[in-house]
């Protein structure tokens, strides 16, 4: 017959249950009043691009395992993004892009006051598309060739007998690109740089392609236009004769795997952190140096905001299903940053 354990025992036993559970964080062995964050409060900051606020609630997330207190991120334009966190009003950012906000970064006085962490996203492109059957039609492969008042006069949104160009908003640092190319590619008599609130520019656009007319217009990755607009499917890219590029970009890598100039720099996605903040915490600092999140992802994160799911309780949940489903490398961030407060 089994024997039954006494009250004695089992109250042992739950003790000892608790006491594992207590000093369990993620498999890792580490008591909570352990945590390098413990007890203390950090300040994020994000550009207002609500696209690119899940990459930044993936980081949030994992300051928030190792104990810190994650306050709500600021959201700030991406100039005063950069000025807060070199000015220590915030504590970092997760959407600094290295070249194209280089300006940025020596404004808030460089390496003296911020360092870009790690590489949380690679291998973010630029450049204009213009509708496919337009491009195939006309034979049009070169932004340069709208200097033909012919072909600009495709893709003529008001009569103006100028391409029309759905472009990047003020301040996001696109712009500077885009404004210095029709300069550059003598496209400044042939072309207007639309400029606006872009996501409801390029819902027109989306609409205008829809309806069967010719589109030219600006994007990036990663975010959901690609996966309504598909290269190479809807729509084409557009290269450019030569790279020229804005102060603070000269000698980017404009060239895609494929050997396509698109003209605009490849860049990666950093974390861009205040030097006294990482001095402080090397933990944090060592979980922005690890941390990465596939182009792809972002991109199918986004396109479930364009079909809906664009609140920021449903971008959190977001947040929390991508590292669920990377939880084993999440927790390897995780066990890397506390080793480094030790």
């Amino acid at each position: 017959m089994e024997k039954r354990q006494t009250p004695k025992v089992m109250k042992t036993l739950a003790i000892m249950v608790t006491a594992l559970v207590t000093v369990s964080m993620l498999g890792l062995g580490t008591a909570f009043a352990d945590l390098p964050g413990k007890g203390k409060k950090v300040k994020p900051c994000y550009n207002g691009i609500g696209e690119e606020l899940f990459q930044l609630l993936v980081v949030n997330k994992g300051l928030e395992q190792l104990g810190y207190k994650v306050k709500t991120p600021l959201e700030l334009d991406v100039t005063s993004m950069h000025v807060a966190v070199g000015m220590g009003d915030a504590d970092y950012n997760a959407h600094s892009w290295k070249p194209m906000h280089n300006a940025f970064y020596e404004k808030v006085g460089g390496k003296e006051k911020v360092t870009h962490v790690g590489t949380l996203v690679e291998g973010a492109v630029q450049g204009y598309l213009i509708d496919k059957k337009t491009a195939d039609k006309y034979n049009i492969k070169t932004i340069n060739d709208l200097t033909d008042p012919k072909i600009a006069r495709l893709f003529d949104a008001n009569g103006d007998d100028k391409a029309d160009l759905t472009g990047c908003n003020p301040g996001w640092g696109c712009e500077r690109v885009i404004e210095h190319h029709l300069d550059a590619y003598n496209l400044d008599k042939t072309v207007t740089h639309n400029q606006g609130s872009y996501f409801a520019l390029m819902a027109d656009t989306i609409a205008k392609y829809k309806s069967g007319k010719s589109i030219l217009y600006y994007t990036w990755s990663p975010q959901w236009v690609g996966g309504i607009l598909v290269p190479g499917e809807d729509v084409t890219w557009l290269t450019v004769s030569h790279t020229d590029l804005p102060k603070g970009e000269e000698g980017a890598n404009t060239t895609m795997p494929d050997g396509r100039n698109l003209g605009f720099s490849v860049n990666s996605i950093h974390v861009l952190a205040n030097n006294t903040f990482l001095k402080k915490n090397p933990a944090a600092k060592r979980f922005f140096e690890v941390a990465q999140i596939p182009i792809n992802d972002i991109g199918a994160q986004n396109l479930k905001m364009r079909n809906g799911e664009k609140s920021i309780k449903q971008i959190d949940r977001h947040a929390d299903q991508w590292i669920a489903a990377n939880q084993v490398v999440f927790d390897q961030w995780i066990q890397e940053a506390i080793k480094a407060a030790n």
